[in-house]
């Protein structure tokens, strides 16, 4: 069982650092970004031609997948979501622009790097033993850059003007630009932002896990699970919402090795959200 705990932080952990950007953008703009899951995937190519082609250090890659993808976030606020957003007054369009954004990513990732499954070398190797359980340290490694980028996030929206700037956009944009805030600069902010995380979690995953094309759709209603248990556009409920689905991932799989665990995580989350559809922290949709 001791095995099955440290595999549901590790999955959890960085589940949360995924869940994290959407509910940024949620909260920022009422928009559920479905590109999220190719943003992972295009942060995790960035990584594997840094680090694996180009053979550069690790954090060099990592670096280089932020500020990709950071770019990429700013360039979708700048060109795409802020006109439609201007110019519509039904929420379906930023759904249908969002959805449309996700098919634009995955076919122009499939397009330049193909539907191979690539991989990269370990960025360290060897594993720990404690009481019987099993600690690889390249996973060890993911679980410490996760926590640092979640605390670093915590902190930068606690603690910094932009951040304390953003969140006053979350609870309400109209008064936030009465009392000065640009709103504008802010949403390209928090689209770079958010970007950059899910860049980030692709990126310390290749080395683990490698990345292919096809994983966009599935990281994305993965993240989705997370924020409807946690409670849509709530920081704390990311971060429950993720670290709840690798445990109970983790155990679905040690109990259920056939390939059942997916179907008892849906069952469960339709009678979860049946009760309680506010998720976790109970912020309203």
């Amino acid at each position: 069982m001791g095995q099955v705990l440290f595999n549901g932080i590790y999955t959890g952990v960085q589940y949360s650092l995924i869940a994290l950007g959407l509910t940024l953008i949620f909260s920022l703009m009422n928009v559920l970004n479905f590109a999220h899951g190719q943003l992972y995937v295009l942060g995790g190519f960035v990584t594997y031609y840094v680090y694996g082609g180009m053979k550069l250090p690790f954090f060099v890659a990592l670096l280089a997948s932020a500020l990709t993808l950071a770019a990429v976030g700013c360039l979708f606020q700048i060109f795409l979501f802020r006109r439609v957003m201007r110019r519509s007054v039904r929420e379906e369009s930023s759904m249908l622009l969002s959805a449309g954004t996700a098919m634009m990513i995955e076919s122009l990732v499939l397009i330049f790097f193909g539907e191979k499954h690539r991989g990269v070398p370990a960025v360290v190797s060897g594993v720990y033993e404690l009481g019987g359980v099993f600690i690889p340290r390249g996973r060890l490694l993911v679980i410490g850059l996760s926590f640092l980028f979640i605390v670093a996030f915590i902190l930068f929206m606690r603690y910094t003007k932009p951040g304390r700037a953003l969140r006053a956009m979350a609870q309400d944009p109209e008064t936030a630009s009465l009392m000065g805030v640009n709103t504008a600069r802010y949403a390209i902010l928090g689209w770079a932002l958010a970007a950059m995380l899910a860049g980030m979690a692709g990126a310390i995953l290749v080395p683990i896990s490698g990345v292919n094309s096809g994983l966009g759709n599935w990281i994305s209603i993965k993240t989705f699970i997370m924020i409807m248990t946690g409670g849509a556009g709530a920081i704390s409920g990311a971060i429950a919402g993720g670290l709840a689905l690798g445990m109970v991932e983790s155990l679905g799989y040690h109990f259920f090795p056939g390939g059942e665990t997916y179907l008892i995580i849906f069952i469960g989350l339709i009678a979860f959200l049946a009760v309680r559809p506010n998720g976790l922290m109970g912020k309203a949709v």
